[in-house]
């Protein structure tokens, strides 16, 4: 016999998204792993399925129930994982199963389907070829601006959860940084109600000063504009100086390397060639 686990993607908004094969999944299975049995059932229900053997597996309790999936899989059974919507492991539990599990040297497969990021991301309007999946934002302090620095330079369109509460308040930060950025605020994905607003994160922040929204919420943000190119005039300035300084040859070539942008190589090669001309 042979057992596997099988991630199956769930509705993120319109029961209707679930697919055919996630239909068979849940119907088949020996047991179905849910984050809520609650919000599970009522998919069930949804479909006039016969609800199936369920188990919560949420975040508190995700560990301790890796052993059992793994003797279930090991005996052979089909075990279905599941979260409250969209794909298990993706910002929801799930993850840490599924690298026991293959570490194991078991089957994990998948039935794909709904991803709010993706989803998101397909009408924002913005790149598609080159994204970066935040999750949700650290809500303040130190660990929030570092996350924030990063995206300073981080050319790749990113896109991140928030919740309504906070929105507004995001919104602003955002277009203190980057006012000209354009950002989609994607919300209620396939629901009765689902909008999307764009602009600018300026534009947004402002037209969000005096209004509360509601649901669920993914954002999606264009990335830093690629750097202009540097010259080697200018970079040769910057040698020049440094060695001036009394810098080492490896010195220089770090910190010109990292102040201007350009590769480490190159720049060594340079003020090599500098130090060795000077008398």
């Amino acid at each position: 016999m042979s057992g596997a686990l099988v991630i199956v993607a769930t509705p993120i908004g319109n029961l209707g998204d679930l697919t055919p094969r996630a239909l068979e999944i849940l119907q088949s299975a020996d047991v179905v792993y849910c984050e809520d049995t609650r919000r599970t059932r009522t998919l069930y229900s949804a479909h006039g399925l016969k609800v199936a053997h369920l188990v919560a597996l949420h975040e508190h309790n995700e560990m301790s129930q890796i052993g059992e999936i793994i003797e279930r899989i090991t005996r052979g059974e089909t075990v279905a994982l599941v979260s409250d919507a969209g794909t298990p492991g993706i910002s929801d539990p799930g993850s840490r199963v599924v690298a026991t599990v293959v570490e194991a040297g078991l089957t994990v497969t998948t039935t794909p389907g709904v991803s709010a990021v993706i989803a998101a991301l397909g009408i924002s309007g913005l790149p598609t070829d080159r994204f970066v999946m935040e999750g949700f934002v650290p809500r303040k302090g130190s660990d929030r601006a570092a996350w924030l620095d990063a995206w300073d330079s981080e050319q790749r369109t990113i896109v991140f959860y928030e919740s309504p509460k906070r929105i507004a308040a995001t919104m602003n930060e955002l277009a203190g940084r980057w006012p000209d950025r354009h950002v989609a605020i994607v919300r209620e994905l396939t629901k009765l109600h689902e909008e999307v607003l764009r602009g600018t994160a300026g534009e947004l922040s402002t037209s969000l000063a005096n209004s509360e929204l509601q649901g669920e919420i993914t954002v999606v943000m264009a990335g830093a504009p690629a750097p202009a190119p540097v010259s080697e005039a200018v970079v040769l300035d910057a040698i020049d100086d440094a060695l001036a300084d009394g810098a080492t040859v490896r010195d220089v070539a770090t910190q010109v390397s990292a102040a201007l942008g350009v590769p480490h190589r190159f720049v060594y090669e340079l003020a090599l060639q500098r130090r060795t001309a000077k008398p």
